[in-house]
């Protein structure tokens, strides 16, 4: 409810700010505040000139900014919470003039008071509502709320208590300054996207009036000025509205992203220099002498000006030690940033290897710099420098190992696990680093510097071995994306002959149809025709001639029968009954009674499986049979076994014919039909034949999912 009235109260605010009459009688609160702060100036308040004009401009560039947010609608909130800072402004300016005059009595001293305790309360309430002048949390708002209140009271008291004291009105600015930065900064933090780029002028804004204010106050406890601490940090606000009217450009909010964390380091560093001069003062325990004084701004600005520096001069001179050390050599440790980068932005394996081989020998003063990859027992020279050309290595399973989880190693240690690394290295000072990554070996980074030559330091071999590291990942990935493209071919080509086989079933559905027709046109449907004009026949000799009417029905029997076999071998090309009925060994012992070649049937101890299994072997089983009988020569010999093995249903059809040479026979219309079938359960096809001697077809379907 809570939630719906402070939407309620927003929009209403909202829509009156829209209205024209609205926006016209409140664009006029800028030109009055600018006014009341113009002649209060003029007048001469006390302050002097210098902050009679720090304090026209504050008020005249708050009341611009709130005026041009106000024209534009979307922005008509903070333009009206800009206004109300202006407005405060130029009351305090002008009651101040008016008290100083001696004119208006009680009610200008109370105006100047409340004025001068409500706009750290104003300025509060600005910062907590950025970017859009909304207050967005009860939190918000509750200490908004709360700080007009304090500032009420303060002015109570600054009203009451004359001269006026700076002391509360100081400790409400802390406050104020500490709740809205801290309160603008955690929606910084949580800003996304436009609202968090129309902040960035706001923040850097912050950060330029936080650091003129420790400035200030610097400078006020060492030398006793500024005089007046809370006119300063008044007027610091002024980038403020300059930057609330900046984020509303697109354009421009560019630049100031790249000026926010500059700005905040340099206040951070101005806090901590001022915190460590302000103990020095109170390790004094007494006020500096002008001497004193002198000496401690000096070593502020030394101080300063050296933190200031110290960030190029720390780049300048690390280039100029570097070049005296390495000559016009890169430091080692860049070579290894270098290469952290490149691989960062993908550059290609083969090019990076071939930089980082020119690269390394120029960084550590090397003879030559060899590259090594590969795997599973061989490892290649790919990049040298200078050229050496390709070579071979050949390390057993336990070199590799070793290699892969030691470190960089010295000719001591190659020559006990890589030995055939040193041929033709005569006594150059070597080292190897393993290219390896999660325990396995991708290569080998081999340096060389000549006998004469610095040896090895540990900087060098810490740079060596941080190569490897980063080439191995490299490796590494670009072999997970090698695997990755194969599984995605492989699984591009099961699909597409998943799709040829999908295909190959329905056409061999639609000719199993056709033969079914062609069977039933030629063979039954034939008998039945003759039958039919037989019957004819023997319906016109019943009485005419008896005995020929007999002889003709005994014909038909014969034709009724002979229709019942083809009938029945029909119904045993679709699906034989006695598969369903008795299993495989019996349904394929029937089979081989009707082959056309003589066939044997070994089923070892199988038992009764899924329909759609027993289905495939079968008419696998018919589809090798035919093929043999085809293929096989005459006389040829068939042999069916069947048998399990680890949860595997297998069968085998042998024949001692002629044989094929599997490896380069493609596979026909049958075959090509078993296949299918297999694949279809789960299983595999296997061709095993040998030209002049014999041929095996071997099919596996596994019994376990």
């Amino acid at each position: 409810m809570a939630a719906m009235l402070q939407h309620a109260r927003v929009n209403a605010s909202s829509a009156a700010a829209a209205h024209p009459f609205v926006r016209a009688a409140l664009l006029w609160l800028a030109p009055l505040s600018a006014a009341a702060a113009i002649v209060a100036a003029v007048d001469g308040w006390d302050g002097g000139v210098a902050s009679r004009v720090g304090w026209v401009g504050l008020t005249v560039l708050w009341a611009a900014a709130g005026a041009a947010l106000l024209l534009r609608r979307e922005e008509g909130r903070l333009g009206l919470l800009a206004l109300w800072f202006a407005f405060l402004a130029g009351a305090v300016s002008l009651a101040a003039a008016i008290v100083r005059d001696g004119g208006g009595g009680d009610v200008a001293s109370l105006a100047q008071a409340l004025g001068v305790a409500l706009l750290p309360a104003a300025a509060l309430q600005v910062l907590l509502a950025l970017p859009s002048g909304v207050l967005r949390t009860r939190g918000a708002a509750a200490m908004v709320g709360s700080g007009y209140l304090v500032a009420a009271a303060v002015g109570i008291v600054l009203w009451t208590d004359r001269p006026a004291p700076a002391l509360p009105v100081g400790i409400e600015a802390v406050l104020a300054a500490a709740l809205g930065v801290s309160g603008a900064a955690s929606r910084y933090r949580d800003a996304r996207g436009a609202e968090r780029r129309r902040m960035h002028w706001v923040a850097l804004a912050v950060a330029v009036a936080s650091e003129v204010v420790l400035v200030a106050l610097t400078l006020r406890v060492l030398l006793g000025w500024p005089p007046s601490l809370l006119g300063i940090a008044a007027v610091a606000t002024i980038p403020i509205p300059l930057a609330l009217l900046l984020g509303t450009s697109r354009r421009l909010q560019g630049p100031a992203e790249r000026l926010v964390v500059p700005s905040i380091s340099l206040v951070g560093l101005t806090a901590l220099v001022a915190a460590v001069y302000l103990v020095v003062v109170v390790g004094l325990g007494r006020a500096p002498t002008h001497d004193e004084r002198t000496l401690l701004v000096l070593s502020i600005a030394a101080a300063g000006i050296s933190a200031l520096l110290y960030v190029p001069a720390r780049r300048r001179l690390a280039e100029f030690s570097n070049r005296l050390v390495h000559g016009a050599r890169r430091p080692p440790d860049e070579l290894v940033r270098t290469v952290g980068a490149r691989l960062s932005r993908a550059v290609p394996l083969e090019e990076l290897l071939l930089q980082l081989a020119e690269s390394l020998r120029e960084a550590l003063a090397l003879e030559a710099a060899e590259i090594w990859t590969g795997s599973s027992g061989v490892l290649e020279r790919v990049v040298s420098e200078p050229d050496r050309g390709p070579a071979t290595l050949h390390p057993s399973a336990a070199e590799e190992s070793v290699l892969a989880r030691t470190g960089v190693s010295g000719r001591a240690r190659i020559a006990v696990w890589l030995p055939q690394l040193l041929a033709d290295r005569s006594d150059a000072l070597v080292r190897v680093a393993p290219i390896a990554n999660a325990g396995e070996l991708f290569g080998l980074i081999v340096v060389e510097r000549s006998a004469e030559g610095d040896p090895f330091d540990e900087e060098a071999e810490k740079v060596l071995a941080e190569l490897a590291r980063h080439v191995g990942l490299a490796l590494r990935n670009v072999r997970l994306d090698s695997e990755l493209q194969a599984s995605l071919e492989e699984l591009r080509r099961h699909a597409e002959e998943l799709r040829l086989s999908r295909a190959r079933v329905v056409a061999a559905a639609d000719a199993e149809r056709r033969r079914i027709e062609r069977d039933l046109h030629d063979g039954a449907q034939q008998y039945l025709v003759g039958l039919d004009v037989n019957l004819g026949v023997v319906s016109g000799l019943m009485d005419s001639d008896a005995e020929q009417a007999k002889a003709i029905l005994g014909e038909l029997r014969a034709s009724v029968q002979e229709a019942m076999r083809d009938f029945r071998d029909l119904a045993h090309g679709i699906y034989p009954p006695l598969l369903q009925d008795r299993g495989l060994p019996d349904a394929l012992a029937n089979a081989a009674r009707r082959a056309p070649l003589a066939t044997r049937i070994e089923p070892a101890g199988v038992g009764r499986y899924e329909p759609e299994i027993e289905t495939t072997v079968y008419f696998c089983c018919l589809e090798a049979l035919q093929n043999a009988a085809k293929h096989g020569g005459e006389g040829v010999r068939a042999t069916i076994r069947l048998w399990e093995e680890e949860d595997a249903l297998l069968f085998e059809v042998a024949d001692d014919g002629v044989g094929l040479d599997a490896g380069r026979t493609a596979f026909g219309a049958g075959l090509t039909n078993m296949r299918d079938r297999l694949e279809a359960v789960g299983g595999g096809l296997r061709i095993e034949s040998t030209v002049g001697r014999d041929t095996r077809v071997v099919g596996t379907i596994p019994l376990v999912c």
